[in-house]
């Protein structure tokens, strides 16, 4: 698996947190910690998914393109994912040995049922949830940095 998700996930929480005050990939390049282009492009995919907007001019950038409390963890992966499955399945396994002939749908079996439930977790979590989540973090952290002051 690669970031891409994660990174996406980030890009959208930045915007949730933004409370409607457009993004720059700079910005959000900054955050993530990474280079402006990698953002660009995950944000065209987001983009063409339905998930952000841009708004063009001095102080432009990026935006949600809808509600955080209406795009779901789902909506991300299914934006950023190349793959059909989670889990590719070993196709040439040796057809003579006993395990290798019957491992295939054997394993693809369990691992369906593993995917049905990540993705069920996924829409049931939503951007605006995890921004508060995170919010409520860093309230944490500067509230124990100042009991230690």
């Amino acid at each position: 698996m690669n970031t891409r998700f994660a990174v996406a996930t980030h890009i959208l929480i930045i915007l949730q947190a933004q409370q409607g005050v457009p993004a720059s990939s700079e910005l959000i390049a900054s955050s993530v910690n990474t280079n402006p282009s990698l953002i660009r492009r995950l944000m065209s995919q987001l983009a063409k998914a339905g998930l952000t907007t841009s708004q063009m001019g001095t102080g432009g950038g990026a935006l949600l393109a809808r509600p955080g409390e209406e795009i779901t963890l789902l909506d991300v992966y299914q934006s950023v994912d190349d793959e059909s499955s989670l889990f590719g399945i070993h196709a040439d396994p040796n057809p003579a040995c006993p395990i290798g002939r019957h491992i295939p749908p054997v394993f693809k079996a369990h691992m369906q049922a593993t995917e049905r439930a990540l993705l069920a977790e996924l829409a049931r979590t939503t951007i605006a949830s995890m921004a508060a989540e995170v919010a409520m973090n860093e309230n944490n952290l500067r509230a124990d940095a100042t009991e230690t002051a």
